[in-house]
């Protein structure tokens, strides 16, 4: 009885330490950006192989965790910035939208299965309902400090330049998952 109870107690901290070390994953791969309006960053891709590697329930709390400690100031986001200011900025909204596609990931694995067409397929919508959900933040934050713009204007600058990125970080989180899943057992 009591080696289950520690046997189980472990797994619980190993679910934590792979938690905490994608939602570094995620702060690390934020730094590495080339700063526009929306900076181009590799934190879509530490989303995916969150999900991708750790599954749809710890991947979640990998992405929620780092959302927090940007929440509460820690520089986790682009440019090594963090606090609610950021949060309520003009990109929080991709933000908080990296959480709908670790959600919808996980919903997708969970209920309809875990074939690969499935799990990519959750990431391809959950990645355009985060580009909804930040877009139509992005507009009323922009529209409200800087000048009026539209969903045109919008989508020109927050979503149609990552197509082509955020497709190649999804295919690059894909093959390393696949290899690391080959080699470990997480």
């Amino acid at each position: 009885m009591e080696s289950s109870t520690i046997k189980k107690s472990r797994f619980k901290t190993v679910d934590i330490a792979y938690i905490a070390m994608f939602a570094a994953l995620t702060a690390v791969c934020s730094w590495i950006s080339i700063p526009t309006t929306v900076p181009f960053t590799l934190q879509t891709f530490a989303v995916f192989a969150a999900m991708l590697i750790l599954g749809g329930e710890r991947g979640f709390f990998a992405v929620l965790t780092y959302i927090l400690l940007g929440a509460v100031g820690v520089p986790v986001f682009a440019e090594f910035s963090g606090g609610l200011g950021v949060l309520f900025g003009m990109t929080g909204g991709y933000i908080i939208g990296f959480l709908f596609t670790a959600l919808i990931y996980w919903l997708a694995v969970k209920f309809i299965g875990q074939h690969a067409a499935i799990k990519i397929g959750a990431l391809i919508v959950g990645l355009a309902v985060c580009y909804a959900f930040g877009t139509v933040w992005f507009i009323k934050v922009y529209s409200q400090k800087v000048e009026q713009i539209g969903l045109k204007g919008a989508l020109g600058m927050c979503v149609t330049p990552f197509l082509i990125p955020d497709a190649a970080k999804l295919a690059l989180a894909w093959v390393i998952s696949v290899a690391l899943k080959k080699r470990i057992k997480i």
